[in-house]
């Protein structure tokens, strides 16, 4: 017998659960479902991130509803779209064996019409974002009169983003005698006035410690040099090649900094950050979703609500500016009862800041080392071992080739083979980290020995030298290119290596960028007679068009409503960046 049903879970929901997976409850799952089903109390339960905290409601809010009835009885706020649609997926799978269960979700950058049209048809469980739950209420197009639970989820996070008003404003529309649920990662001080406003003797329920972070993550941190963060960093994604991470940034230009380096680097990565459009970041998370992204390079406030399975890594390339915000970003390895690694780059000034957030957490962290070239050498090499004894061969595709195949090696021994194979991905790295520096800091050097001998950037490049030629390239946002895009687009047309490209600055309806003069001739020969949706590709020099950006813009604005404005690229063809071939990357990692 599955063990929801003596939690009080009828027959039809826990079929459904058991479908998708649910064996077993999870501590919160297993302490909360019997206190929420007595649905006399407020609620608070104090978890974190990934632990099972929307069934934890969700399966209660099923078994109390009365679906007879046809207006919001449940209301479920919480912080990101992201989140949103991933508690009302869930809270449907639940329901598939309720036919007349309806869930909604509300949220901004969709149409609002749609969604006012499915609280019209019926609705029982609203699952919303604060500011689309305003809009909808001041439009008078929905009752929340017979609203009998409110559950506000990820409470910690919507009041960082600023939402505290806005949550005021909506459980003013809510009845008195509702029950109302919290659960929060942290208990912080306005979590705990809404507590106090909005409940009354709420059943408190904490999961560990109150604040802590989740005891299926370990903890570490490496010290570098300010210079030698980036190539630390990515020694570290090198010796971990199954890598599926998520890396924290502090700011939106560092977001996009970092995701383009990488990118010309050979990685599979991209950004995440405020700057977005609703439909860039929607592409973002889907290749992320789809795993076609291996690092996902992201802010605090852009990963908020993020619920993808299985990552294996959060890296904070730099710590966060609210020690608590450590607990949110650790908390997106690690969930539904995995275990992951958060790892942070410090470097010496930071060691301070490290011992504050190992208070926070409660757990002490583990001090590593950045890995020596050799040892990711033999990481990767291995790695490829593992890849080839795993694949899988399609015996009845590759028979014919057989024969011409074993004619090719018949002079080779099976030694010569197996070493020629390893050696296609083994010396690309042997070459790249051949007399690698240690990049190691002890903790006890004197941090006068972070200044650098030389000036270098956050990548630990060398100062930069003006071997660049500025380039115009007729092509936009509004052709729905992001900057990885248009990098990846320039580098498929011309063949040249990522590494060759500068600074790129993207515009509505052309971008500028930045190519080492030695290659500028191959950009210009890669893009005669290439057409993008109809249209010829332009590249000019950007000297040659004046220093007046806008009037470049004017100049081109014929093409907003022209032939390329707004349109889908294509798949194919000369229609936009979708992946790195492994040509591509033999070129530019190595």
């Amino acid at each position: 017998m599955n063990p929801f049903i003596e939690l009080g879970i009828r027959h039809d929901i826990v079929n459904a659960i058991t479908e998708l997976g649910f064996e077993k409850p999870t501590p919160i799952q297993e302490q909360a479902v019997p206190v929420l089903l007595a649905g006399s109390n407020d609620f608070v339960g104090l978890a974190q991130t990934g632990t099972g905290k929307t069934a934890a409601f969700g399966l209660p809010l099923l078994e109390l509803l009365d679906f007879s009835q046809k207006h919001p009885q449940a209301l479920i706020l919480c912080p990101t779209r992201e989140l949103c649609l991933q508690i009302s997926k869930d809270i449907e799978k639940y329901a598939k064996n309720l036919p007349d269960a309806r869930v909604v979700a509300v949220y901004g950058g969709a149409n609002i019409s749609d969604q006012l049209r499915q609280i019209r048809r019926g609705v029982q469980i609203v699952v919303a974002t604060p500011g689309r739950m305003l809009d909808i209420i001041g439009r008078k197009a929905i009752d929340f009169s017979n609203v009998r639970y409110v559950v506000l989820d990820e409470a910690d996070e919507m009041l960082n983003m600023g939402f505290q008003e806005d949550i005021n404003n909506i459980l003013s529309t809510t009845p008195e005698e509702k029950k109302t649920w919290l659960f929060s990662a942290t208990m912080p001080a306005e979590v705990r006035r809404i507590a106090k406003k909005y409940m009354t003797d709420p059943h408190e329920l904490t999961m560990g410690t109150k604040n802590t972070g989740n005891e299926n993550i370990e903890h570490q941190y490496y010290v570098v040099r300010a210079r030698d963060k980036y190539p630390a960093f990515k020694r570290i994604v090198d010796s971990n090649p199954q890598i599926f991470g998520i890396v924290f940034c502090r700011t939106k230009i560092e977001t996009q900094e970092i995701a383009e380096t990488l990118i010309k680097d050979g990685y599979n990565a991209d950004a995440l950050h405020g700057d977005l459009s609703q439909q860039q970041r929607d592409k973002v998370m889907r290749r992320y979703r789809d795993r076609s992204l291996q690092l996902l390079i992201a802010t605090d406030v852009a990963a908020r609500g993020i619920d993808v399975n299985n990552v294996t890594h959060v890296i904070n390339y730099s710590l966060p500016d609210e020690i608590e915000n450590y607990t949110h970003r650790s908390g997106r390895t690690a969930r539904a009862g995995k275990t992951g690694i958060s790892l942070s780059l410090v470097n010496l000034k930071e060691l301070g800041k490290i011992r504050q957030i190992e208070k926070v957490v409660g757990k002490s962290f583990v001090k590593a080392e950045v890995p020596k070239g050799e040892a990711v050498v033999e990481k990767q090499l291995f790695a490829l071992i593992e890849k080839v004894q795993q694949v899988s061969v399609s015996e009845n595709h590759i028979d014919p080739y057989l024969p011409k195949i074993m004619e090719s090696f018949a002079e080779l021994s099976k030694e010569d083979i197996v070493k020629r194979f390893a050696s296609l991905e083994f010396n690309r790295f042997l070459e790249y980290y051949q007399n690698a520096p240690d990049l190691n800091v002890d903790p006890s050097e004197s941090r006068g020995s972070e200044r650098s001998k030389g000036k270098s950037d956050r990548f630990g490049r060398d100062e930069y030298k003006s071997d660049y030629t500025r380039l115009f390239i007729n092509l936009g946002s509004v052709d729905e290119f992001t900057r990885g895009d248009i990098l990846g687009y320039i580098c498929n047309t011309t063949q040249i290596s990522g590494k060759a490209i500068g600074k790129i600055d993207l515009k509505g309806v052309y971008t500028f960028f930045e190519v080492e003069n030695a290659s500028v001739d191959k950009v210009f020969s890669g893009f005669q007679h290439i057409d993008f949706n109809g249209r010829s590709v332009r590249v000019e020099n950007a000297g040659e068009r004046g220093a007046d950006e806008g009037r470049s813009e004017k100049r081109n604005r014929s093409f907003r409503n022209g032939d390329g404005g707004g349109r889908k690229r294509r798949e194919n063809g000369g229609g936009g960046f979708r992946d790195f071939s492994g040509r591509r990357r033999e070129k530019s990692r190595w």
